[in-house]
């Protein structure tokens, strides 16, 4: 006897809904209002944030000082070297 592979079945699809106004989640204290739940959601991802280290935040300060410095002595020189070329040429 033959067996046939049994077909499979797919899961019913619900049509989407939107979402309604999340209920409270617990009690928040009598001063509740003065933390709306905005600021909460605000602090909850912060607290999953992977902050860098100690070691990381220098050396990347570091690099955007030497990367400004070298972009502002770049500009520096053209601006010089416009001058020059204004003060030579249109200006004689």
């Amino acid at each position: 006897m033959v067996t046939r592979p049994r077909p499979t079945r797919r899961a019913a699809v619900t049509p989407r809904t939107r979402p309604g106004p999340r209920p409270p989640t617990g009690p928040r204290g009598p001063l509740g209002f003065l933390r709306p739940r905005w600021v909460e959601d605000i602090i909850g991802e912060l607290r999953k944030v992977t902050w860098p280290s100690w070691a990381d935040t220098r050396y990347l300060t570091f690099v955007v000082i030497l990367v400004a410095a070298s972009v502002g002595l770049m500009l520096a020189g053209i601006d010089l070297f416009f001058n020059w070329l204004i003060e030579h040429t249109l200006l004689r």
